[in-house]
């Protein structure tokens, strides 16, 4: 009996045999994909991907992750609107706290996928340190 066998993990099925979500063509079975909340989603979780290398480098854990992550952040932009919409009566304390949890539920989920905060970088070129040199030695 083989490791996979023994541990009850099966290979991957072709796509004919997988279902319409591990193929990538739905996202939420039952659901019309062109609603903005599920083109939302799909959005949040692209960006997400690509901030992690590509679909390519993302294990299912990950991508798993990310998926719950996206719900989770179009929710809140709900949140936020309605917040925004209520002017200066602001939220109740119940949609408050109901984001507040929303957003310490994010930031852990997120910290699972391991993202990290990138420096931009300011260094300038070759081009760029030879033109301020030659401007300074004008001056």
């Amino acid at each position: 009996m083989t490791k996979a066998a023994a541990s009850g993990v099966r290979p991957v099925y072709p796509a004919t045999h997988r279902t319409r979500i591990t193929n990538g063509k739905d996202l939420l079975p039952g659901v019309d994909g062109r609603t903005f909340w599920v083109r939302r989603m799909r959005d949040v979780m692209a960006l997400h991907v690509s901030d992690l290398g590509g679909v390519e480098a993302c294990s299912e854990a990950e991508k798993s992750i990310i998926r719950r992550a996206a719900a989770i952040t179009v929710e809140m932009e709900r949140l936020e609107r309605v917040f925004a919409l209520a002017g200066d009566a602001g939220p109740d304390l119940d949609t408050l706290s109901l984001y507040s949890r929303l957003a310490n539920t994010l930031r852990r989920l997120l910290d699972m996928t391991d993202l990290q905060r990138r420096s931009r970088d300011i260094t300038p070129t070759i081009d760029e340190y030879m033109h301020a040199v030659a401007q300074e030695a004008a001056a």
